[in-house]
């Protein structure tokens, strides 16, 4: 379990790496300079959203409830991380449009990764099926 809870951390690590690394991609193109503790809260930020998000991912391998019990939990989890960084960090001002308008992003991105594993796991289900069903 520990080694799993591992894996998961560094696998957000990367992938917070990657989109730090884009981040500051386009802030080069774009002639953006930053200082470097600008630079480190901004990539601390970013890795810190990628451990959560590794380490959230156990919520959907625990049995019991349904997926929308699960998928509930995760969003609300996912929601309230993601807002306290990006508050803290400066991602998003403090006003009450902005939030708005980056809530509705979030959950607009949120709902689209969703269904795009839903429709994913439904298709690995039907082709799981049709071999179990040629194999009997």
């Amino acid at each position: 379990m520990i080694l799993e809870i591992f894996r998961r951390c560094m696998l957000g690590v990367a992938f917070g790496g990657i989109f730090t690394f884009i981040a500051l991609t386009i802030m080069k193109v774009n002639e953006y300079e930053a200082t470097v503790s600008e630079i480190w809260m901004n990539m601390g930020a970013s890795l810190l959203l990628g451990i959560y998000f590794g380490l959230s991912s156990f919520i959907f391998g625990a049995s019991g409830s349904n997926i929308i019990k699960k998928s509930l939990l995760h969003f609300v989890l996912s929601y309230s991380v993601w807002l306290i960084i990006a508050g803290v960090v400066g991602w998003i001002p403090l006003s009450g449009k902005v939030i708005l308008w980056s809530s509705l992003l979030f959950i607009l991105i949120y709902v689209l990764n969703w269904f795009g594993w839903f429709l994913y796991f439904k298709k690995v289900e039907a082709t799981l099926n049709r071999h179990l069903q040629k194999n009997r």
